[in-house]
């Protein structure tokens, strides 16, 4: 019981300066994923993330987009006791709607939409899936995917002042893997307070990436990256088949997280 608490206290402790050091924007609720399919990604710099497993060499030079949270506007995991009484299910967006004072037609009520029915689906065969909308659920979602082997966040830090949302980078440094039996990786989506979609594949079917950049305007990026090595399950229509070319189950993807993600592996 006593180690049980020295490990709960180690994730309060590593959440925690999550909270201050990265913070998070509850995303805008214009959710990207609901219209670019409607948009030639050739025009759409924020779909500059994606890259092949073959671009992973020191020296690669290619055009990445960093976007940067507005720290006036920075958004952190709520406590259980403040969303639990909000429900969050999609049987219930119109009561939402109302609560949080958004139009029913508007933009916004479809990226809330998408946003619950993403986290009500059912994980697929081999896959870890959840939503973490508190504190304490991100503190479950570790003990339960990690047990009792202390994990680490990596996250995509920007070293400098003048950031550029979108430019050239160089790979300075041999890109560094990071070897762990489990991987989460965990995005903001979009909704009115900050929610994570968190996912992984039981075994080892994803690589994990640290890559030192350096931007055409002298920036320094420290990047977290995600290759996915097995892609036979998701869709034929998927953005990154569109940017990258291939098909399910063909070449791995890869793509660099945003600043606002996380990645969580097992120590070693």
């Amino acid at each position: 019981m006593e180690m049980l608490q020295v490990f709960a206290s180690f994730l309060c402790c590593v959440v925690l300066l999550l909270q201050f050091s990265l913070g998070s924007h509850a995303r805008e609720i214009t959710d990207a994923d609901n219209v670019v399919k409607t948009k030639d990604y050739h025009d759409d710099p924020t779909l500059s993330v994606f890259f092949k497993v073959d671009d992973l060499y020191l020296g690669k030079k290619m055009p990445i987009y960093f976007a940067t949270n507005d720290d006036s506007n920075r958004a952190y995991l709520l406590s259980r006791e403040e969303v639990d009484p909000i429900p969050f299910s999609s049987q219930k967006l119109p009561y939402l709607l109302e609560f949080f004072s958004i139009s029913n037609n508007s933009s916004q009520a479809k990226a809330m939409e998408t946003t619950l029915k993403l986290c009500e689906l059912k994980p697929i065969e081999g896959e870890l899936k959840f939503c973490v909308t508190s504190l304490e659920s991100m503190l479950d979602m570790t003990r339960g995917t990690f047990g009792m082997v202390k994990p680490k966040v990596l996250t995509t830090k920007i070293l400098s002042s003048n950031h550029t949302t979108f430019q050239w980078y160089t790979f300075v440094e041999k890109p560094v893997e990071i070897y762990s039996p489990k991987m989460l990786a965990c995005h903001t989506k979009a909704y009115p307070y900050l929610v994570y979609y968190c996912h992984g594949e039981k075994g080892h079917s994803n690589r994990v990436f640290k890559i030192a950049l350096v931007g055409e305007n002298g920036e320094r990026v420290d990047a977290a990256a995600a290759c996915h090595m097995d892609t036979s399950m998701w869709d034929s229509d998927h953005v990154a088949f569109r940017v990258l070319g291939g098909r399910p189950g063909g070449s791995p993807v890869c793509h660099f997280l945003p600043v606002d993600n996380l990645i969580w592996v097992a120590s070693s």
